[in-house]
């Protein structure tokens, strides 16, 4: 018989009672049920990318224009200097996650060394015709760390049979070509606009279609999907994400990110709908210049630190992506002052959100659903954490009690996005030892993410969560409190570009309503306003330059913020004269997307022309309005435009 060890017996003793007396493991509380639209993997991973940058580069950059017309050489097309290096790293330095690259604009030119057109980058002297943008963009992208994604035009004023079938098999092989080549995308982006006036192979005609019939936009979506699948599609009804509705970098208050199960209407895209059944969330893109491509005379007009981050809180503080343009110059870099200005503004996110005021802090909520629901959930610094409460308890308060003297002037909210969107009203109020509660902050929809900055620090003992209007318990992943740090100022530089007349000695010679002035001060900020024109009363303004000069264009830039009933011109008729006596024509023509993008306008004539007086002529505002407006009109002398 084997001896029995101390060791055994007790051993025996504890198996023989946890044997009789089991221990009862503590019940499992199931989660709460997703409630209403929910977002797909791919839109989750998308929210959390937040914001990164769009790279406007192509024939634009060396034109001057911004919508090129489809019969630009290749030759033009030759960076001095292109460095992939050097934009990454500024746009990562702002804060940027991911690259979204131009591969072919509106006039068709493609970046990449494709076999499908001659219209491309291998007709082009840049690297002997042997570059490939695209791949170089690419590679410099996923060293850094950087997610890629890629801008493809659907709309081609080069191609001779856009709007006819065979263009749409073309379009079709260059989403194949981009979506096998270049590794995986994070979002594959189809500009909104499609149609118009154009090259097309030679026609030199206005071509009309119905996008979505023309396009059958699901198909191509389910293209991309097919070798990306984790690509985000942008922006026709069927794709993952939804333009916000203006290039302003403005997101609507609230920024739903469901959508009726309809074409897009741009209304509803700026503010979303409540409720509504598809989880379709808005991208807010803007460019840190006015024009989407560079314009040597915009280096004086580079968005500031400051205002990138007044855009911060109107787009991710609303629960939107942001993409933020930074256009290459001709070299093939960016500009130093966007360096500049995007290193400060990112140097300021990250010394704002570096430290969160809340984490450490005592959560104490009204209601829980249970220890892995506690309100301690809402500050542990996790994303995949959060607080609930009881599925009929749906206006709780979570109150995060403060160590004395911190103070705070950011909140950031979170839900947890595989649940939907659940909260529709909230507040933020604060408390001070004794005092009673104060409200800092009420708003409609937290989503995403929701970042409240506030007017001033505030020190407060308590701050509370509450919950005004749910149709379902929360499920709040985050509550953190910050303290914003202003950026480092940012020299501003004059413009460099010697090709922009200077308007000294300018005057009107003749308009046809008062006012016109305003259209040659220099301030965007006023503008000539005169009656809706028409084909038989149409709008007309002379600038007299005090001299003749040898013009290559004008421009036009359109009032940014037009009041209700006020939009800029449609089109324009251009004509030049030495002496005010016997006028040329110049052209005419469509100002493109100047109604939404509401960009400087970049016409070239057809060749350089002497002149001392420029006529312009509308005949109708972009969109119906009772009233055009016109807020600065310049020109440019020839190598602007070489």
């Amino acid at each position: 018989m084997n001896p029995v060890s101390r060791r055994t017996l007790l051993a025996s003793g504890l198996a023989a009672s946890a044997s009789a007396t089991p221990v009862l493991a503590a019940p499992t509380v199931a989660p709460p049920k997703p409630w209403g639209a929910t977002p797909s993997p791919r839109q989750l991973a998308w929210h959390a990318r937040e914001q990164y940058a769009f790279v406007h580069f192509s024939i634009n950059t060396f034109t001057g224009r911004e919508w090129g017309y489809g019969d630009e050489s290749p030759a033009l097309f030759n960076p001095t200097d292109f460095s992939p290096a050097q934009i990454v790293a500024a746009a990562k330095a702002g804060g940027m996650r991911g690259i979204i690259l131009t591969a072919k604009h509106h006039d068709g030119f493609c970046l990449w060394p494709t076999r499908l057109t001659e219209h491309c980058i291998r007709n082009s002297p840049y690297k002997g015709g042997h570059g490939d943008v695209v791949g170089e963009m690419a590679a410099a992208t996923r060293a850094a760390g950087l997610a890629f994604g890629l801008y493809l035009s659907p709309w081609d004023r080069h191609h001779p049979d856009y709007g006819r079938p065979a263009y749409l098999d073309y379009f079709r092989a260059q989403i194949t070509e981009l979506c096998t080549k270049y590794g995986e995308l994070f979002e594959f982006w189809f500009d909104g606009a499609n149609g118009g006036d154009g090259y097309y192979g030679g026609a030199r005609e206005t071509r009309k279609i119905d996008a979505p019939r023309y396009y059958r936009w699901p198909e191509l979506i389910a293209l991309v999907h097919k070798y990306q699948p984790m690509a985000c599609t942008f922006d026709p009804l069927g794709a993952d994400i939804r333009w916000v509705g203006n290039e302003d970098g403005i997101a609507g208050d609230p920024c739903w990110p469901t959508m009726p199960n309809h074409l897009y209407v741009q209304a509803e895209g700026q503010s979303g709908v409540r409720g509504a059944p598809l989880w379709w969330p808005a991208e807010t893109d803007v460019s840190i210049r006015p024009g989407w491509f560079y314009h040597a005379d915009e280096d004086d007009k580079v968005k500031s630190p400051e205002r990138l981050l007044q855009i911060f809180d109107t787009s991710i503080g609303r629960g939107t992506n942001l993409n933020l343009n930074l256009p290459p110059d001709r070299r093939g870099r960016l500009a130093d002052i966007d360096v500049a200005t995007l290193k400060a503004f990112g140097d300021a996110q990250r010394a704002t959100f570096a430290d969160d005021l809340a984490r450490g802090a005592v959560a104490t909520a009204s209601a829980e659903r249970g220890p892995a629901f506690a309100g301690a959930r809402a500050i542990d610094g996790r994303r995949d954490t959060y607080w609930s409460t009881q599925d009929g308890v749906t206006t709780p308060n979570l109150t995060i009690a403060l160590p004395p003297g911190r103070a705070f002037d950011v909140v950031r909210l979170r839900e947890h996005l595989p649940l939907g969107a659940r909260v529709t009203r909230f507040a933020i109020d604060a408390q001070h030892d004794g005092e009673s509660w104060t409200t800092l902050a009420e708003h409609e929809a937290i989503g995403p993410q929701r970042i409240i900055t506030l007017p001033r620090l505030v020190t407060a003992r308590r701050v509370r969560l509450r919950i005004i209007e749910a149709p379902a318990c929360p499920a709040i992943s985050e509550f953190a409190l910050f303290k914003r740090v202003a950026p480092a100022a940012v020299r501003v530089v004059s413009t460099r570009d010697p090709s922009v007349l200077a308007r000294s000695g300018w005057h009107i010679a003749a308009a046809s309503a008062a006012g016109a002035e305003a259209a040659i001060d220099g301030d965007p900020l006023t503008s000539w306003t005169v009656m809706a024109p028409s084909v038989a009363s149409p709008a007309t303004i002379t600038i007299d330059f005090g001299a003749a000069h040898v013009l290559a264009g004008f421009t036009l830039t359109p009032e940014r913020k037009p009041a209700t009933g006020v939009a800029p011109p449609r089109g324009y008729r251009a004509e030049t004269s030495r002496d005010g006596r016997k006028w040329e024509p110049a052209g005419s023509g469509e100002f493109p997307n100047i109604a939404y993008a509401l960009q400087t306008q970049r016409i070239a004539f057809d060749r350089p022309r002497a002149a001392r007086l420029l006529r312009l002529t509308f005949a109708a505002t972009a969109v119906p309005a009772a009233k055009l407006a016109v807020a600065e009109i310049g020109v440019f002398l020839p190598t602007a435009a070489a």
